[in-house]
């Protein structure tokens, strides 16, 4: 039985003949090497692009190291911030305390000073009072007695010895 390649009246022969002068034409006009180039231009471009793509990425690892050291240097700075703060604000309320303590005892002190100025006041006002009372009660009482009587033997004494003591 003849095989359906070396028949000529059979579809699958010509089929066959057909590849064959692909096969030959294509090989004559250097179809393999230009495809070769053509797949060894497309190889070194998807090359160049995972290197870049490598490039790229190193690039990006690298950058995200130095923003996390940065983040972490920053927090640590924040950390030393607050804690600087932190000090600040007991600083502050201790001499507030302080500032506060000395103030109430110098107001302390001038409210005490202020009620023995007017205890002061007060008893020199009693005096000022008591002696103006002794002097209106001696006026009245020397009233009573020029009324009484013409001449007080006192007065009369008293100018006898206002005389010799003039001279």
């Amino acid at each position: 039985m003849p095989s359906a390649l070396t028949n000529p009246q059979d579809a699958e022969f010509w089929i066959f003949i057909a590849l064959v002068l692909l096969a030959i034409v294509m090989w004559r006009a250097k179809v393999p090497s230009t495809a070769a180039k053509a797949l060894d231009a497309a190889g070194d471009k998807v090359r160049a692009q995972l290197d870049e793509a490598q490039r790229l990425r190193e690039e990006a690892e690298t950058l995200l190291a130095k923003i996390r050291a940065d983040r972490l240097e920053a927090e640590r700075g924040a950390a030393e911030l607050l804690k600087a703060a932190e000090e600040d604000a007991e600083r502050l309320r201790v001499s507030a305390a302080a500032k506060l303590e000395d103030d109430i005892k110098r107001r302390a002190r001038m409210a005490e000073q202020k009620i023995a100025l007017a205890e002061a006041q007060a008893a020199q006002d009693v005096k000022t009072a008591a002696a103006d009372l002794a002097a209106l009660t001696a006026e009245a009482i020397l009233a009573a007695r020029v009324t009484v009587a013409k001449s007080d033997p006192l007065i009369d004494q008293g100018l006898k010895d206002l005389g010799s003591r003039l001279s």
